[in-house]
């Protein structure tokens, strides 16, 4: 009895995701699965969602913890309960909140995994000469194309996996060097691509998919002219963007070809309201995780024009306004 009426409330709240808030399938299915975990442990309490308690939210946490959850995992699904409480208030179903008081597990500090720039240098160099070697096989032609493409395209955007293998054609607009992605939440942004990205898409686009739409021509229309498209013509999956990557680099992931473009662009002097625009996170506090970079390169800059600094060395033609950009660049 308990666990159906879980599953029912679980159930109706997935439907307004899905329908009033407009989240997408995938996202839908993780807090589907934050939710069933905690309603497991609730019943193994003897407790159901509409009665839980704070207590009982306290021990879900702690639970994790000596589980081996790190405390990302834990904020993300403490995040995931928050959302489901507040919207059973709204509906009227609970007159108290359990989450409420309860403190989200502190995030780590350790910046997401990223690649420096001469791997990345390398993963790049390494698709561009495999689609100029295979030159005498269509298909091994087409292929590599399109995966010089996609490694392009994922570190010049930062764009999410699933933002990838969701692209049209006609989200492209190669001539205006850009292209309009639809992000968590159906939300549309508009990504800048550097000169490399957009060369290696329109060699793509002229070269490589045509073959690939050939296979299967009803590809066309059935997908919405999906952009990145399998041997079989079919739309590429997640999963083989995933293994594209790690193909070119053991260590690497679609999500770390993101971070990796955060990153540099931090390293070289972006500043965190730009790279939260090109990310499209919904709030500046995600971006966040990268102020480090930009405060350590703002210490070295200190030292090096600051009267005092410990590394002063410029001449009296240097130019006045960096330490000012770099200054007005931290103000998000």
């Amino acid at each position: 009895m308990e666990t159906a009426r879980n599953l029912g409330l679980l159930r109706e709240y997935m439907t307004y995701l899905r329908v009033e808030k407009g989240l997408r399938p995938l996202t839908c299915e993780a807090y589907d699965s934050d939710l069933k975990t905690f309603a497991e442990f609730l019943e193994s309490r003897h407790g159901v969602l509409l009665t839980s308690t704070q207590q009982d939210v306290s021990a879900f946490l702690q639970h994790l913890r000596t589980h081996g959850i790190d405390s990302r995992s834990a904020a993300r699904k403490l995040s995931c309960i928050r959302g489901f409480y507040k919207w059973l208030l709204l509906d009227r179903r609970i007159h108290h909140d359990p989450t409420v008081n309860i403190d989200s597990p502190k995030a780590w500090k350790v910046l997401p995994k990223s690649l420096a720039e001469s791997e990345i240098n390398t993963m790049l160099d390494g698709a561009e000469a495999s689609a100029n070697a295979a030159t005498s096989r269509p298909q091994a032609r087409a292929t590599a194309l399109r995966d010089r493409a996609i490694l392009e395209l994922l570190y010049a955007g930062g764009l999410r996996v699933s933002e990838v293998t969701t692209l049209s054609t006609s989200d492209l607009a190669l001539d205006l060097g850009r292209v309009q992605v639809r992000g968590k939440g159906d939300k549309e942004r508009i990504v800048p691509l550097g000169d490399k990205a957009v060369e290696a898409l329109s060699i793509y686009l002229k070269e490589g998919r045509p073959h690939l739409a050939r296979v299967r021509a009803r590809a066309h229309a059935a997908d919405g002219a999906r952009l990145f498209l399998s041997l079989r013509g079919m739309p590429l999956t997640r999963q083989s963007v995933w293994l594209l990557v790690k193909s070119h680099n053991h260590a690497a992931s679609p999500h770390t070809l993101r971070h990796s473009c955060a990153t540099h662009m931090v390293e070289h002097g972006a500043d965190l309201r730009s790279v939260q625009l090109l990310l499209g996170h919904a709030d500046i506090s995600t971006t966040q995780v990268y102020t480090h970079l930009a405060l350590g390169r703002l210490k070295t800059v200190h030292r090096k024009y600051h009267p005092r600094g410990i590394n002063r060395s410029l001449s009296t033609n240097s130019d006045p306004e960096t330490a000012a950009i770099l200054l007005d660049e931290e103000t998000p």
